[in-house]
């Protein structure tokens, strides 16, 4: 089994993204490659051409990979209906209506998500896995699926992507690694910093130190772009320009153009690539 998990410091982190370039780092080096997030909290979402709901990143993530979206990339889409509802799609067809306080069939949602986890990994060379939200929020922690729920079920090595357009990118990703149940610390083997602008050199010192504080190695900095991405949450800002051809190959020559910018400025692909090895 070959696979990554990314994950983030909090929503709107830039875990879609990130996802979505080293997709498309491992397609241009031959590699079959699928994208998957076991769950996904939105309303943003796509039809598969078998008629499979999906969370839309995931199909953005398959286009990056070549490939057609399907139900098993992502295997549990949570649709809030207003009041605490939530309708709950698994393997892209309606399964349940739930709201707060009732109960949620979490380890049979968990066994079905991990089911379509290790189809992915039977059919191509790596599984490509995305977070949701921030893996420690602690008050979820018991529910979690995408995060800690993934890493417990297939013990998925894991990297850190934290946003520095919000400030605090240093306090983020330590407090991130700190609050993470100790047995799961020795899958986060790194982090990225994301969205920066400016003179890399001027985060060296803070980053060294996060390095001593945690074990965890910086892989790179990527530098803010404006790439138009449908990611799932609120939180997104996405404003860039997919120009005015076929949504598909506009998102991917989008996604091409940030890839050799992320390369260019640094970001280790090939530590990830590692990572798949170990």
């Amino acid at each position: 089994m070959r696979s990554v998990l990314f994950l983030g410091t909090s929503s709107g982190a830039g875990k879609t993204t990130l996802d979505a370039l080293y997709c498309r780092h491992l397609v241009r080096k031959g590699l079959k490659v699928a994208p998957f997030k076991a769950s996904n909290l939105s309303l943003n979402s796509y039809v598969t051409e078998d008629g499979k709901e999906i969370g839309m990143g995931q199909a953005f993530q398959a286009w990056a990979c070549g490939i057609e979206p399907t139900g098993d990339m992502n295997p549990v889409l949570m649709k809030p209906s207003g009041n605490g509802r939530m309708q709950i799609v698994l393997r892209g067809e309606p399964f349940m209506d739930t709201e707060r306080g009732s109960y949620f069939p979490r380890d049979e949602i968990m066994e079905k998500a991990c089911e379509s986890f290790d189809r992915l990994a039977h059919n191509n060379d790596v599984v490509v896995c995305e977070g949701s939200g921030s893996p420690v929020e602690l008050n979820l922690m018991d529910t979690d699926m995408a995060n800690i729920g993934m890493m417990r079920a297939r013990g998925i090595q894991s990297v850190l992507i934290g946003d520095i357009e919000r400030g605090g990118v240093f306090a983020a990703v330590y407090g991130t690694w700190l609050l993470l149940p100790e047995d799961l610390r020795p899958l986060l083997k790194g982090f990225v910093i994301n969205r920066f602008r400016g003179d890399a050199s001027i985060l060296e010192s803070g980053i060294r130190k996060v390095e001593e504080l945690t074990g965890m190695k910086c892989l790179g900095i990527v530098p803010y772009a404006l790439l138009k991405f449908p990611e799932e949450d609120s939180l997104s800002d996405s404003k860039g320009s997919l120009g005015d051809g076929d949504i598909h190959d506009e998102f991917v020559k989008n996604l091409d153009e940030l890839l050799d910018s992320a390369e260019e400025a640094g970001l280790d692909f090939e530590a990830i690539d590692r990572l798949l090895s170990a």
